[in-house]
């Protein structure tokens, strides 16, 4: 189905983006405990999604303590509404199939 994206298929990937959708930027243990994942686990996201475009990482320090904060890019923003949308339009066929029968 056009709009679908196999990159949010992954539960963790998917959180990760619905998170961020929500904000300009956040920093990384932010993400880990409002969206309920593990440090390995966000990392693999992190990877996942930068390597296809769709996140930004940047590194920085706060004082002395190394930090990291993730954005989604434009190209991300873009293809997580795309899902979003074609999920919302499953969700219709299968409204209008129903009332159908």
């Amino acid at each position: 189905m056009a709009g679908l994206n196999e990159l949010f298929a992954s539960l963790p990937r998917l959180k990760l983006a619905a998170f961020l959708d929500g904000c300009t930027e956040a920093e990384f243990m932010v993400v880990t405990e409002l969206c309920e994942l593990n440090k390995s686990t966000l990392s693999k996201a992190m990877t996942t999604l930068e390597a296809a475009g769709y996140l930004k990482v940047t590194k920085g320090y706060v004082g002395r303590k190394p930090k990291t904060w993730l954005a989604l890019s434009y190209k991300g923003r873009t293809a997580y509404h795309a899902h979003l949308a074609a999920l919302a339009a499953l969700t219709r066929m299968a409204n209008e199939t129903t009332s159908e029968s």
